[in-house]
């Protein structure tokens, strides 16, 4: 959520950068400017009218004291009068706040300067590329033919089980998905991140916090009879760990990871794009975080960009990383970095990362905040990040690798899996 004197101090350049999202918001804009200095006004009101209760309460108090009783009770009439008043200033001033909070709650982030402007996935900045394409043996398949030809994985078996979108893993196929996620978590707390076993169902104040409410509620799966939502990634539980917090300076950086389940309801589509991994409603995800102190946050979120390369460098995976454009950055994030795996049997590139500095935008949502040094109190910068999700890493694997005699675990694996080859 943006806060509100960024908002009114920087009116023109709020506009300007969420212009890069293919968005008017002036009159947004000018909206929360205009009802902040409304609630401000009431707010001036009430606390001028409550002092003046104050002292007329002292007032009638010295003199009853006195035997003043018939002044004092002419005084107490006023009083009455006061907390009408103060009850009606009240309510105003909480429908003003709460038309506020409705307002910021529909702004997105303000994009970082360095986002470049656009409107889909096909003007975003392609700005590093690794790895060499391989070139596949004749007859090479995509991976959802692989996956049934060696029975690794059965979409139509998790089909009969759930619906579509929802793959039942087998065998080797099990074994390399567990794999992934110990290798991922290996990483991670190599790097420095301390691991979390988080809890798959958040409730509605999580997600608020991290800004998947109300931007996302439609692509959640909510269970109604405890109003629950199914996470669509760790970051919600992750960051809602430090929700209504307040740290010290010294407890900065904080870096966790985490694996879950992620269930998305927006998967489900047809077509050859959306085929096998391409796309699901539950899928597994080793996920990054970390808090940080305002001034280091764009320093860490390189790090982290150099992390996941180094993933992928260990799995020889072809890949490249893409500055996001406006038209197509996530509604929390001020600047994001997606990486893309070269899938060689469906010659196109698949998302399997995204790395995004929040700034303070869910800070001010979670109300999460450090002590500096100067002793005040002042929101910290979240950032999150794939470390990475499996589906589409798997299907690179599953295809890249694949020779006439079957299909080679990428070295870095083979400890973890137990074998080199799946066949």
């Amino acid at each position: 959520m943006l806060q509100i004197p960024f908002i009114r101090e920087n009116k023109a350049l709020v506009i300007e950068r969420l212009a890069k999202r293919n968005i008017d918001a002036t009159q947004s804009i000018n909206d929360v400017i205009t009802l902040d200095e409304d609630r401000r006004n009431l707010q001036t009101q009430l606390d001028t009218l409550k002092a003046e209760s104050n002292s007329i309460s002292k007032e009638i108090g010295n003199l009853f004291k006195s035997g003043k009783a018939q002044e004092a009770n002419a005084l107490k009439e006023k009083t009455t009068q006061i907390k009408e008043e103060t009850k009606q200033l009240e309510q105003a001033l909480n429908d003003k706040a709460e038309a506020l909070s409705h307002l910021l709650y529909q702004l997105p982030n303000v994009p970082h300067e360095s986002v470049p402007a656009g409107n889909t996935d096909e003007d975003n900045e392609e700005i590093f590329r690794e790895g060499d394409i391989p070139t596949l043996v004749d007859g090479a398949l995509p991976h959802w033919e692989l996956a049934k030809k060696y029975d690794i994985i059965d979409f139509e078996l998790g089909n009969k089980i759930t619906g579509a979108g929802f793959p039942v893993y087998k065998g080797k196929g099990a074994r390399l998905q567990r794999a992934l996620i110990a290798y991922f978590l290996d990483k991670n707390t190599a790097a420095g991140y301390t691991e979390y076993q988080l809890p798959h169902l958040v409730n509605e104040a999580s997600g608020y916090g991290t800004g998947q409410l109300p931007d996302k509620e439609g692509q959640m799966y909510h269970v109604t009879g405890d109003n629950l939502y199914l996470i669509p990634t760790a970051e919600v539980p992750g960051t809602n760990l430090f929700r209504d917090t307040l740290l010290n300076e010294s407890d900065l950086p904080i870096g966790i990871t985490g694996y879950t389940p992620c269930f998305r309801r927006e998967a489900g589509s047809y077509g050859a794009h959306v085929r096998g991994l391409n796309r699901l409603h539950q899928f597994d995800k080793v996920e990054i975080l970390r808090v940080e102190h305002p001034d280091n946050s764009y320093k860490a979120l390189d790090g982290m960009v150099s992390h996941v390369k180094e993933i992928l460098n260990e799995l020889k995976l072809p890949y490249r990383i893409l500055r996001l454009c406006g038209g197509d950055l996530g509604f929390t994030s001020a600047l994001t970095y997606d990486f893309e795996v070269f899938s060689t049997a469906q010659d196109r590139w698949l998302e399997i990362s995204s790395v995004s500095n929040f700034e303070t935008f869910q800070a001010n949502r979670l109300k999460l905040r450090f002590k500096n040094s100067e002793g005040k109190n002042e929101l910290a910068h979240t950032l999150n990040g794939s470390s990475l999700a499996l589906p589409r890493v798997l299907a690179g694997i599953l295809e890249n690798y694949q020779t006439k005699d079957g299909i080679k675990v990428p070295e870095v694996l083979i400890p973890y899996t137990g074998f080199d080859m799946i066949d």
